[in-house]
C-alpha cells in the first residue's frame, strides 16, 4: 500500500482523535505529503502547458510569446531546483521547527544594529515562506539595535533549510552612528537549533542548572514589566545559557527555556553520534569573531558573498529583505555533493 493511501485510511478512522498526539502527527505527515504530491502534479501540468505554448508560438512565429515563455521557464527551473533540494532534506530533524538565536558581537552599537538587521532578515525570510515566527527573547541594545534575541520558526523543514546559517556574519558599511561618516566593520553570530519533541530523551540534571528570574524588558504591557516573569537557565557543565521573556507567566517562560536547553543539548549529542564534530564546527563556526561564514559589504562596493560556497549577489537590499534562498540552496547543494563524494570513496 502506498503511504498516501495508508495515511488516508488512518486519518479517516473514527477513532483517530482518541490519541491526539498521534492524530496530529499523522495529519501533519498527510498534509506535507499531499503538498508535495500537489506540487509535483502542478509541475507536470505546467510543463505540458508550456509545451503547447511553445508549439503554438513557433507555428505563429510569435516572438513576444516565445520571450514570455523563456522567462516563465527560467522561473519554473528555479522552483523545480528548490523542490529537488528540499526533497533531499532527509536528516533526522531536518523537517523540524527551529530556534534561531542572534547575538551582537564586536562593534558596539554598530554590531547591535547589525544584529537587529539580521533578525529582521530571517523574520522576513520565514514570513515569505509561510512559516510561523514566535519571538521568545529579545534584549535591546544600549543605544540602538539588540544585544541578543531568540525566535522560534515553525514549519516543515525550517531547521533543514536554516541549519547552514549558524556562524558569524560580517557587515561592512558607512556607519549611521558615526558623525564623520566613516566605514565600520561589525559582527553578529547566528545559532540554529532544532526543536525536538518529547519523544527524544535528553536527560538534564536539575542540579546542573542555575535558574534566574528577572523583570522582562521591552514590549508586553504593564504586567510583563511589573513581575519577575522572565526566566534564564544556565547549564553549568556546558556553559549554555537560554532565556525567555515574551510569555506573560513565569511558568510559560520557564517551559520555553527547558525546551530550548533540550534543543541545544540535543544538537551537541547529534554531533557526537554522527562522529563529525569537526565538520559540524566548520559549518556552524565559532561564537568568537575570527570566523565568518558570510560577508555583507555595503561600502565601498555592494556585494554579499558566502565564504564557504562562494555564492554571491550584488542585490544587497533583496537579501536584507529576506531573499536568502540563493545562499541556503548553495549550502545544501554543497553538502549533498560532499556527502556523495564521501560515499563514493
Amino acid at each position: 500500500m502506498l503511504r498516501r493511501d495508508e495515511l488516508n485510511s488512518l486519518t479517516s478512522s473514527p477513532d483517530l482523535w482518541n490519541n491526539q498526539e498521534l492524530a496530529q502527527k499523522l495529519m501533519s505527515e498527510k498534509n506535507i505529503l499531499d503538498a508535495k504530491l500537489s506540487q509535483y502534479e502542478n509541475f507536470i501540468n505546467v510543463v505540458s502547458e508550456y509545451k503547447e505554448m511553445a508549439e503554438f508560438a513557433e507555428a505563429e512565429n510569435d516572438e513576444a510569446m516565445q520571450n514570455e515563455l523563456l522567462s516563465n521557464l527560467k522561473d519554473l527551473q528555479v522552483q523545480v531546483k528548490h523542490a529537488e533540494l528540499e526533497s533531499l532534506l532527509s536528516g533526522e530533524v531536518d523537517g523540524n521547527d527551529t530556534y534561531l538565536e542572534v547575538h551582537a558581537g564586536s562593534g558596539g552599537t554598530e554590531a547591535m544594529d547589525w544584529a537587529q538587521m539580521l533578525l529582521r532578515m530571517y523574520t522576513r525570510w520565514a514570513e515569505n515562506h509561510k512559516y510561523k515566527v514566535e519571538l521568545i527573547e529579545e534584549t535591546e541594545g544600549d543605544v540602538a539595535g539588540i544585544k541578543s534575541a531568540t525566535m522560534k520558526i515553525c514549519g516543515h523543514n525550517a531547521y533543514g533549510w536554516l541549519k547552514s546559517e549558524s556562524g558569524v556574519h560580517r557587515l561592512v558599511r558607512i556607519s549611521p552612528f558615526d558623525s564623520a561618516a566613516r566605514r565600520h566593520t561589525s559582527f553578529a553570530s547566528i545559532g540554529i537549533y532544532p526543536v525536538i519533541d518529547d519523544n527524544v530523551q535528553i536527560d538534564i540534571n536539575p542540579a546542573d542548572c542555575r535558574i534566574d528570574t528577572y523583570r522582562a524588558s521591552g514590549a508586553g504591557g504593564q504586567h510583563i514589566n511589573k513581575t519577575d516573569s522572565a526566566v534564564r537557565i544556565t547549564h553549568i557543565p556546558t556553559g549554555i545559557v537560554v532565556s525567555s521573556q515574551t510569555q506573560r507567566s513565569q511558568f510559560q517562560n520557564r517551559d520555553n527555556c527547558w525546551k530550548m536547553l533540550r534543543a541545544r543539548l540535543y544538537e551537541i549529542e547529534m554531533q557526537k553520534k554522527a562522529d563529525a564534530a569537526q565538520e559540524a564546527r566548520d559549518n556552524q563556526g565559532d561564537n568568537g569573531w575570527g570566523y565568518q561564514i558570510r560577508s555583507y559589504v555595503l561600502q565601498p562596493y555592494r556585494l554579499i558573498k558566502d565564504l564557504r560556497t562562494d555564492a554571491e549577489t550584488a542585490d544587497c537590499k533583496a537579501v536584507l529583505d529576506g531573499e536568502i534562498d540563493l545562499f541556503l540552496s548553495a549550502a545544501l547543494a554543497q553538502k549533498i555533493k560532499k556527502d556523495d563524494m564521501q560515499g563514493g570513496k
